[in-house]
């Protein structure tokens, strides 16, 4: 289902706000500056900044470059196209490869303008791409943006709940085989969503953030969030490949499968304590837990490593599962370290805010 997203409205509004601005000014061909409009719209701050900064290099040298080309050589197809060329190899010379698209348009625009209407008229040109450029970057920091936070931990929060039934149902293959493919590719999708969500919080948190803060703590216990799922997917890919191979008898089904309930359960305790919906000294020590899913490993090496047949795949599964305990582990202990240091902070603002209240009047 298609669903009419943020930047599918910002879209359509720098697009108007292009048109607008350019017939305001009396510039002709108002069109292209909705075209450059369109180019210019990123999913972040930081990327719309560096788009509108890689196009007007980009634009700015594609259109000197035509501007020369006319004034020495003139406007015939075959001198376009050279210079077509020519932008392509510099642009890839310069790394701006997402500009090329929009300059070549700009050159082709300001190339081909009768030959009569002289240079002011191709600089022109110019200008309506540079206001198409600047309304969208106006549109994309003032109108809805974007808060990749949220946005993070809702997509987080659905896809722990799909690898949550996934799990769950993996070694007791109770789903229905159509459904849970259908899941599993699902989650796969949403990983890779939140592996882009991350890169964008990461990507602001490095370039932007003394325009805009970004508390490094919650970045990293994002980091380990994302960590933990991409774990919990690649264990999934190892029962696949591994669990049901062995011909697995109800004994050793039981004993990975309330393993996997255990750490389930486990991550769920530590996303709800993130989102303070449970008390912080819950789900408990992350030492215990990690004990106690080593304590599963031996258990597992000690009942299959002598059998040098296919149940050796069941010490793969349980060394996966040890690794999940392990990140979850971390995951909680970066988790009690962020609420601590909340904490104090929240308590020191208090805490000087009162002192200014204290502070006689003037």
């Amino acid at each position: 289902m298609v669903t009419l997203g943020p930047r599918i409205l910002k879209t359509g509004l720098a697009v108007v706000l292009a048109l607008y601005i350019t017939q305001w000014l009396g510039l002709e061909k108002p069109v292209f500056a909705g075209v450059a409009a369109t180019f210019t719209i990123q999913p972040s701050i930081y990327r719309s900044w560096k788009q509108v900064l890689e196009q007007v290099q980009a634009n700015v040298l594609g259109a000197a470059i035509a501007l020369a080309s006319i004034y020495v050589f003139g406007n015939s197809p075959i001198i376009i196209g050279l210079v077509m060329i020519i932008v392509i190899l510099v642009c890839l010379k310069l790394n701006m490869e997402g500009a090329i698209s929009l300059t070549l348009i700009t050159v082709l625009v300001m190339m081909s303008a009768p030959a009569y209407e002289g240079l002011l008229a191709a600089a022109e040109k110019l200008v309506v791409v540079l206001v198409g450029m600047g309304s969208a970057f106006l549109v994309n920091i003032l109108v809805a943006p974007p808060n990749y936070k949220e946005n993070f931990m809702e997509k987080a929060e659905s896809t722990f709940r799909n690898m949550s039934l996934l799990l769950r149902t993996a070694i007791s293959n109770e789903m229905v085989e159509k459904s849970f493919r259908e899941q599993w590719d699902k989650l796969r999708s949403d990983i890779s969503r939140m592996e882009d969500l991350y890169k964008i919080l990461d990507e602001e948190r490095e370039k932007i953030s003394k325009l805009k803060p970004l508390d490094v703590r919650e970045i990293v216990v994002f980091k380990q969030m994302l960590t933990c799922l991409q774990q919990g997917l690649e264990l999934l890919d190892i029962i696949e490949d591994h669990f049901f191979q062995t011909n697995p008898d109800e004994e050793a089904s039981l004993l990975f499968d309330r393993q996997l309930e255990q750490l389930i359960s486990y991550h769920e305790m530590i996303l709800l304590k993130f989102d303070g919906k449970i008390k912080a000294n819950q789900p408990g020590n992350e030492d215990e837990m990690i004990q106690d899913s080593g304590s599963f490993l031996e258990e597992v090496m000690e009942a299959y490593r002598a059998d040098q047949g296919e149940k050796l795949r069941l010490v793969v599964i349980g060394s996966i599962i040890f690794d999940y305990a392990f990140q979850l582990g971390r995951l909680n202990h970066l988790i009690d370290q962020y609420i601590k240091k909340k904490r104090t902070s929240e308590k020191r603002d208090t805490v000087t805010r009162r002192l200014f209240k204290l502070l006689p009047k003037k």
